[in-house]
């Protein structure tokens, strides 16, 4: 457990949360035990699906503060600590749920585009506004936003920096459900829940079949799924799976 940020474990869902008052601004230490949050619910057992949650603020950013003491070599270095740490919460084997309220801004927004699924609050705000700083998204919003959202609109929102409501957030694709603010911790959870007892290493699967397929043409792509695909034969659970469908019963399923 970290100073800012640490996990809660309750009926198998992992919360990933950050407590940085008032804002979760990402500073170096923030990344880091991001970072180190990320693995340690992707190795542990009894956590089938993850909720990223920042209270009040999911994040504001990067601490520019932080940032602005930086030289060119400082940040040759420090960027690739940066990038890495989000993609460690990207690389997660397990559905991830970024539920987003109030801001969730530069910084912010690449972390929530590390979750597979974004419930934001009815007044969130998301955007990319390191433009009007003179600098452009460094911990993966040129790579992950226009893969989400288009080319033409994530230039849109990295070009102009701008704010967009939860509403347009949602209708260009950046969140997936939009809820009252009180209930989006809670709407995060259940929606995790979901995956409690399911299939684990089908799920992983899933998701590293659709994660690097997106990076590579389709031929690799459908290599990847075929592998995968294939490579479950030789798991418990999808024996377990197939017998439950045919005897028309309940799968349980072990996670082997």
């Amino acid at each position: 457990m970290g100073e800012f940020v640490r996990v809660e474990t309750a009926d198998g869902v992992a919360t990933i949360r950050l407590d940085r008052p008032k804002m979760n601004a990402l500073n170096r230490q923030v990344q880091l035990e991001i970072a180190e949050c990320a693995r340690q619910v992707d190795a542990a057992d009894d956590v089938y699906a993850v909720v990223v949650y920042g209270g009040k603020v999911f994040a504001a950013g990067a601490d520019i503060k932080e940032m602005a003491a930086m030289s060119y070599a400082d940040m040759a270095v420090h960027s690739r600590v940066l990038q890495d740490c989000f993609t460690a919460v990207a690389r997660i084997g397990k559905p991830v749920v970024a539920a987003v309220t109030g801001y969730a801004l530069g910084g912010g927004c690449e972390l929530a585009l590390c979750a597979d699924v974004r419930i934001a609050g009815e007044s969130a705000k998301l955007g990319q506004p390191e433009i009007l700083l003179g600098i452009i998204p460094g911990a993966g919003g040129t790579q992950r936003l226009p893969r989400l959202v288009g080319p033409a609109r994530a230039k849109d929102l990295i070009f102009t920096g701008r704010h967009v409501s939860a509403a347009e957030a949602l209708g260009i694709g950046l969140v997936d459900r939009v809820v009252p603010d009180d209930d989006v911790y809670t709407e995060a959870l259940a929606y995790a829940a979901r995956f409690v007892g399911g299939p684990a290493l089908a799920l992983r699967a899933a998701k590293q079949a659709v994660d690097r397929g997106l990076e590579t043409d389709l031929d690799t792509g459908l290599e990847i799924e075929r592998l995968q695909f294939s490579g479950l034969f030789a798991t418990d659970d999808a024996g377990i799976g197939m017998r439950a469908f045919s005897e028309r019963s309940t799968a349980t399923f072990t996670g082997r």
